[in-house]
């Protein structure tokens, strides 16, 4: 009894009570929860840290890296990567962060999107393995690549569409959680934020460069005193505003089936310069057809298309854009970049034809800048040669009606003699000013007429002489304007010209063209060697056959004073 009431009097412990967890357990798990909680908080300001960061970068390439960087240390992984999908489907960049530069030299060629990288590309949902050789999808890793055990894959999008993947791998605590899974998720959505941010801020900044390009374009267009030649200021800022490789200007040629590169810049811009090819089914032509741009992201894909820049330079991503005026087409600039790196995207080509357009809209302004001075200069030869016409050769006129009556009252056989000397110069003076009022004229005549047409002749054979022949107009010269008529005597004129550029040596020569009542005189005369003994006649038979077909005659003899005098005389009966 004693023992029994001991036992019961003694006090009853906790661990006793049925029901009861025992304090040292709550402890436990209230420390294990302040744990947890403490963890939660310090990765949300990781996440809220590297947030932070990623939106305070305005760089594009800048902010790739600070993603990967982030999502690194968010979740605590070995490796991190984030791949950029291109237009083809496949990955066109990869930046990455854990492998040194021999690792990465080791690997050679950086992932394209295939086996699990692919399958997040064709399906953008989260991928989460303990394993990645486990997957079925698991393509294996190139010789020399590291061991790669846990994966996560996230997609970042970027304007409602998937700009590429986060790829993590080899979690520091042996594979990835659903909470890494959410944390890495909401690290993406900022980041697309932030990718799109930065894409927006460096088009902007891209578009004010080419704005500022076409303005110093434009300028220079619009200088008479620019030493650099406009169009090669065009292709160099294209080159250096594109990022291009290379860069072309291409014109219509003279024939209508070619286009020739007119200037060229960046790699073999020598090479380029002057050359020529086919307009028929080349990039070119397809531009200046539908007035837009072209742009090609691999060459490679596209070998019936004629882009005639790769005969030369190796180029993969093309782009060619009309240079588009108030009048059509100007001509095309095309700009390519060699094989391995990013095609042209569509802010690039509509950036260029914007350019493009300003460019041939300033080289508009440059023509009727130039037609404008043109317009000024020929109204002040036609106000020269009128003032030449009713003041001076008026004056020299009285001034010779003078001196002749002078020269009839003298006595003085010898001063009269003299100043009939006198007379004659005047005469001569009159018509060279003559011949020089409607040289001034020349360029504004118009139709088939006898003395422009001559003139311009006379203005071609002169580089072939080496001197300005005389050249002097007698009678109603203006009267021939028969086409046939006036191409022989074009023909005439050019042959007895190039005769004397040929063969006599000559230093000067004069051209009389007289029109009487019923006759076309046309006289050649130089002071070069004389006719002699020709031994090679077919110039002078051309032009005696030309005489005889229109009833007239030629003839060729000494001049009076050394050389040849040539007279070609046809009727005016045509």
């Amino acid at each position: 009894m004693t023992g029994s009431s001991s036992e019961a009097g003694q006090p009853a412990t906790a661990t006793s009570v049925p029901g009861l967890v025992p304090i040292e357990e709550l402890l436990a798990q209230l420390v294990d929860r302040a744990h947890e909680v403490i963890g939660a908080q310090e990765r949300l300001r990781r996440l809220l840290d590297a947030n932070q960061v990623i939106v305070g970068e305005l760089s594009l390439p800048m902010v790739l890296r600070r993603i990967v960087e982030a999502a690194r240390d968010l979740v605590g992984t070995e490796y991190c990567a984030l791949g950029v999908i291109g237009a083809d489907g496949l990955l066109e960049q990869f930046v990455h962060v854990g492998m040194d530069e021999a690792t990465v030299h080791a690997i050679g060629e950086l992932p394209k999107g295939r086996g699990v990288l692919g399958a997040l590309i064709e399906t953008p949902e989260p991928i989460r393995l303990r394993r990645i050789s486990d997957d079925e999808r698991s393509s294996g890793f190139p010789p020399g690549h590291p061991e790669m055990t846990s994966f996560l894959g996230v997609p970042i999008r970027s304007r409602d569409a998937v700009y590429g993947n986060l790829y993590l791998t080899n979690h520091r605590e042996g594979s990835f959680s659903a909470e890494d899974e959410a944390l890495v998720g909401a690290l993406a959505a900022t980041a697309g934020s932030a990718i799109e941010n930065a894409r927006l801020y460096g088009e902007a900044r891209h578009r004010q460069q080419w704005l500022l390009a076409s303005a110093e374009i434009t300028a220079a267009l619009l200088n008479p005193t620019q030493e650099r030649a406009p169009l090669q200021l065009i292709a160099d800022s294209v080159l250096r505003l594109a990022d291009a490789d290379v860069a072309i200007l291409v014109l219509p040629a003279d024939a209508r089936d070619f286009l020739d590169v007119v200037v060229a810049a960046g790699e073999a811009a020598d090479q380029l310069t002057g050359m020529s090819y086919p307009r028929a089914k080349s990039l070119v032509e397809l531009a200046l057809q539908t007035g837009r741009g072209v742009r090609v992201g691999r060459l490679e894909d596209h070998h019936d298309l004629g882009v005639h820049l790769r005969e030369v330079v190796r180029v993969s991503a093309v782009m060619a854009v009309p240079m588009l005026g108030k009048s059509g087409p100007h001509g095309a600039i095309v700009v390519g970049r060699r094989p391995g790196r990013h095609p042209f995207g569509s802010a690039d080509l509509e950036m260029a034809e914007t350019f493009a357009n300003q460019a041939a809209v300033a080289q508009e302004l440059a023509a009727a800048r130039v037609d404008q001075q043109r317009l000024t200069l020929l109204e002040d030869r036609d106000r020269i040669a009128r003032d030449l016409h009713d003041h001076v050769i008026q004056r020299l006129f009285a001034a010779g009606l003078i001196v002749q009556s002078v020269a009839t009252g003298q006595g003085d056989f010898g001063a009269a003699q003299r100043l009939s000397h006198v007379v004659a110069e005047l005469d001569d003076t009159i018509k060279q000013i003559r011949t020089s009022i409607f040289h001034l004229r020349g360029a504004s005549m118009t139709g088939p007429g006898l003395r422009s047409a001559l003139l311009t002749v006379i203005a071609q054979i002169e580089p072939a002489l080496g001197f300005s022949p005389t050249v002097q107009f007698r009678g109603p010269v203006d009267t021939v304007t028969s086409a046939p008529l006036v191409a022989e005597a074009e023909a005439v004129v050019r042959e007895a010209l190039t005769n004397v550029a040929r063969h006599a040596g000559a230093t000067a020569a004069s051209l009389l063209v007289s029109v009487t009542k019923d006759q076309l005189i046309i006289e050649v005369i130089d002071n070069g060697i004389g006719p002699g003994e020709a031994t090679r006649r077919s110039g002078l038979d051309n032009l005696e056959r030309r005489a005889a077909d229109l009833a007239g005659s030629l003839t060729v003899e000494a001049a009076s004073e050394g050389g040849t005098h040539l007279r070609w005389t046809v009727p005016l009966n045509l």
